[in-house]
């Protein structure tokens, strides 16, 4: 197949958007395990060794991906909760909705799915990246929340997003759960997770 004229830019950032732009297209057609930095270097329209100097190799260039596909993600998820009037309401339905549709994206699972733990496809230090997306998107809103007095003291920020993190990471890595949307899930998140994070909340809320 002929290689496409390259299209990169000369500004350096600019150019590795348009890299993340073409592997997010080869990570359609191929799926995110199958996808190598040859695939990327066809899409992009460049050189293998042209890729190497914008990402050191593919964790790096996967991880990139994974972290552009996620903020797209949160940007969504914020405007979904913009209107509820809540940090609890926010908390729930916030997480639920990234578990319904991070789950479906391949990129997002590879850091939360158990089918790729210990096994080459998993990515190095991907908890940690899993720590630092979950906070990047709930840190605003707990900020505004503690502003309203709807956290309870004595827990920090950091605290909140490890608990939500380990709740997401369950929720979004197991594929058996059925609808994450639905009513089984929403009640385990109102009565077991918010007691923990939410003034006046307790175990029994229904």
């Amino acid at each position: 197949m002929a290689r496409r004229q390259s299209v990169l830019s000369d500004n350096a950032e600019t150019a590795r958007t348009q890299i993340l732009a073409a592997a997010d297209n080869a990570v359609e057609r191929f799926g995110i395990v199958k996808t190598t930095i040859d695939d990327v270097a066809r899409e992009t329209g460049v050189s293998r060794p042209t890729i190497y100097r914008y990402f050191r190799d593919r964790d790096t260039l996967i991880t990139a991906l994974i972290e552009a596909r996620a903020r797209r993600l949160f940007r969504d998820a914020h405007a979904y909760v913009a209107h509820l009037g809540s940090f609890s309401e926010q908390l729930v339905d916030g997480l639920l909705y990234l578990v319904d549709r991070g789950r479906r994206d391949a990129a997002i699972r590879l850091i939360v799915s158990p089918e790729h733990v210990g096994r080459s496809t998993a990515l190095e230090g991907s908890s940690e990246l899993a720590a630092r997306l979950t906070f990047e998107m709930w840190a605003p809103l707990i900020e505004a929340a503690r502003a309203r007095g709807e956290i309870r003291e004595g827990i920090t920020d950091a605290e909140i997003c490890t608990w939500i993190t380990l709740v997401e990471l369950i929720l979004v890595g197991r594929m058996d759960f059925g609808d994450p949307m639905g009513e089984t899930n929403r009640n385990l998140l109102t009565k077991l997770l918010l007691p923990g994070i939410v003034t006046g909340v307790t175990s029994t809320a229904s």
